[in-house]
């Protein structure tokens, strides 16, 4: 992968000569923090260009881009080649989405599938990119690992994240895996939602109950930060909450790596930071979470309003679910949010029930939600499955006329408003019976 990212700073030198650069990225957090990486790269390049985030790329949003433009996707477009070659123009894409479709000869794309090598979130590819350019600081290297979070790719930690880490100045504690882990342990407790715990979420008095059967003092009238406590508080902290949360998720589950950042020069959770930035892509203001990215103070002010007005959305949304109608079959549920829940966040949502233990392992869990004339449709994994939810999606999604992104264990789509009854339908047909469909 590196040799194509040296070519490609090689064709995009010589062709920013005669055409101004145009960078296309994605609204979440992974998005952002590319286009904030590759942002503060072409600067430092002296490159001129101009920046969009979007949430989704469709075919009409492909025509729409100028062909008098060198074409930049980030985290995005992988499975929009179809599209792209119709261009007339270059274009690029630095993504880690699984490719689908035929490489255009006017595509130059930078993704670890292509070499078959370690699966890196976007952010890390244009922080690599900086990094060959001889244009990469620390800023960009902790911004990589917000992607890194963001995407959910921490768990596999290999060479290229090492020194990625190791650049970034991170560090690592080993602990129960709540967030914020650097703020007072109480409050964190009370408004922990991943996992949920059971007479301790959303309830103070429960906090203190957990908090003093683990043997946790308050220190000077306050409680410790998570990545302040001892190994043995820690283990005892670990284990209380074990005795508490469901019989379905094991000790080990609840315990990984807690990654601390400097930012704004101060001590921070990367997996708050990233949820921050993701609220406000979400919420429709990715330049805000753009310009936290990039330094600014006031785009950090905003965007804790932003995060806080979020975290209610997504606590409604969740209330909803239980209420909102449901179709269950051979290993799979569709939960179908209409316009109920932004379509924004079903995808968050549906994430979030995923990980609880109301469905069993292996369950595709297909959340759909409306936007304007179209649906949000979000697929997930919950724990480990035989299935890949994108080629599940994909089957029914292309005779539809759409296109799927994604993961194996978590996927997405758009489809037209006037299909609902029929994909929901073809998609019962091929989760029903997945041996005629294979």
């Amino acid at each position: 992968m590196i040799n194509t990212i040296k070519q490609a700073i090689i064709k995009l030198d010589n062709l920013s000569k005669s055409k101004p650069i145009k960078i296309i990225s994605h609204f979440d957090t992974d998005g952002i923090t590319s286009a904030a990486i590759f942002s503060k790269a072409l600067s430092k390049w002296q490159k001129s260009f101009s920046l969009e985030i979007v949430k989704n790329l469709e075919e009409s949003t492909v025509k729409s881009l100028p062909d008098n433009h060198i074409l930049i996707f980030l985290d995005l477009a992988s499975n929009s080649l179809d599209y792209l070659k119709q261009k007339n123009t270059e274009v690029f894409i630095l993504d880690h989405h699984e490719i689908i479709q035929e490489i255009p000869n006017n595509v130059t794309l930078i993704n670890p599938h292509l070499t078959k090598e370690e699966i890196i979130s976007s952010a890390a590819i244009c922080y690599l990119f900086a990094k060959e350019l001889g244009k990469a600081d620390r800023e960009m290297a902790t911004l990589a690992i917000l992607g890194m979070i963001g995407d959910s790719l921490e768990k596999d930690i290999l060479k290229v994240y090492n020194e990625i880490l190791k650049d970034s100045e991170t560090t690592i504690r080993k602990g129960l895996l709540i967030y914020p882990s650097t703020r007072p342990l109480d409050r964190t407790l009370e408004y922990s939602s991943q996992p949920f715990i059971p007479g301790v979420t959303g309830s103070f008095k429960g906090v203190l109950e957990l908090l003093r059967d683990a043997g946790i003092q308050r220190n000077n009238g306050d409680y410790k930060s998570l990545y302040e406590l001892t190994e043995q508080e820690m283990s005892n902290l670990v284990t209380t909450v074990a005795l508490r949360v469901h019989s379905t998720i094991k000790q080990e589950d609840l315990v990984g790596n807690i990654y601390l950042v400097k930012f704004f020069n101060k001590l921070e959770d990367a997996r708050e930071l990233s949820a921050l930035i993701n609220a406000c892509g979400r919420m429709g203001s990715p330049q805000v979470s753009l310009g936290l990215c990039l330094g600014n103070k006031q785009s950090k002010l905003e965007a804790e309003k932003i995060y806080v007005e979020y975290k209610q959305h997504l606590i409604s949304g969740l209330k909803l679910i239980p209420e909102i109608e449901k179709i269950s079959g051979n290993k799979y549920t569709i939960i179908n949010a209409r316009s109920n829940i932004k379509d924004t966040i079903i995808g968050t949502i549906a994430s979030i029930i995923s990980r609880s233990p109301v469905y069993e392992q292996g369950t595709i869990i297909i959340a759909l939600a409306y936007n304007e004339d179209k649906i949000k449709v979000s697929a997930r994994m919950a724990g480990k499955g035989d299935k890949n939810v994108r080629e599940v999606l994909n089957q029914v999604v292309v005779p539809l006329g759409g296109e799927v992104g994604g993961h194996p264990n978590a996927a997405g789509c758009l489809i037209s408003r006037e299909k609902e009854d029929l994909f929901i339908s073809e998609i019962r047909k091929v989760l029903d019976y997945p041996v005629q469909n294979q």
